[in-house]
């Protein structure tokens, strides 16, 4: 889950006319208690139910009541594991997505996991989607793509397994959220 977070920098994330590349990632897994599938056993619930399935699927879930997060499911059926996309850069349909977010500045359309499901139009009737074929998608890197400078350091938004190092960025991108861990910083400055 680990790996699939950072291979996930680069690749594109589409919903109907806009796209963005990936540029920040997190990942999750239900041994930690971050992860909403977390428990003794970790056990499915209805909220949960697409993040215990197959691997190549869309979870989204509303964070505090008010924000759709999008997920990409990442290990066998059965175990709990996700990449949230925190962060991507607007490649198509940036009109689309100042409509859906008035206002706001480039950088602000999609730099956080709630902005971006906003901005491409990602809501919770997306949940289960299939990735590859589904309303939204993950397209592999363009062959042109610029690589990525990839930085780690640990989660941010939550209060449980804050140390783990599992948030990733391209540390090259504008459009990675705020705050960034000192560790990210330091390592973007080399």
């Amino acid at each position: 889950m680990v790996e699939v977070a950072r291979e996930l920098l680069g690749c594109v994330l589409v919903q109907g006319a806009t796209a963005g590349r990936i540029v920040e990632t997190e990942a999750y897994h239900d041994s930690e208690p971050a992860c909403h599938g977390y428990g003794t056993p970790p056990r499915p619930t209805d909220r949960t139910r697409v993040l215990f399935g197959p691997p190549g699927h869309a979870y989204v879930y509303r964070s505090y009541g008010i924000h759709a997060m999008v997920n990409a499911v990442c290990e066998p059926e059965g175990t709990a594991a996700a990449v949230l996309i925190r962060a991507v850069e607007p490649l198509a349909g940036v009109g689309l997505m100042r409509e859906r977010r008035p206002g706001r500045s480039e950088r602000e359309l999609v730099a956080g996991p709630g902005r971006l499901t906003v901005a491409l139009g990602i809501t919770l009737e997306m949940d289960g989607s299939d990735l590859a074929t589904g309303a939204v998608r993950i397209l592999e890197p363009p062959p042109a793509a610029r690589p990525v400078e990839l930085v780690d350091g640990p989660r941010i938004g939550i209060t449980k397994a804050v140390e783990l190092p599992w948030r990733f960025a391209d540390a090259s991108s504008v459009d990675v959220s705020r705050p960034w861990p000192p560790a990210m910083r330091s390592a973007a400055r080399r």
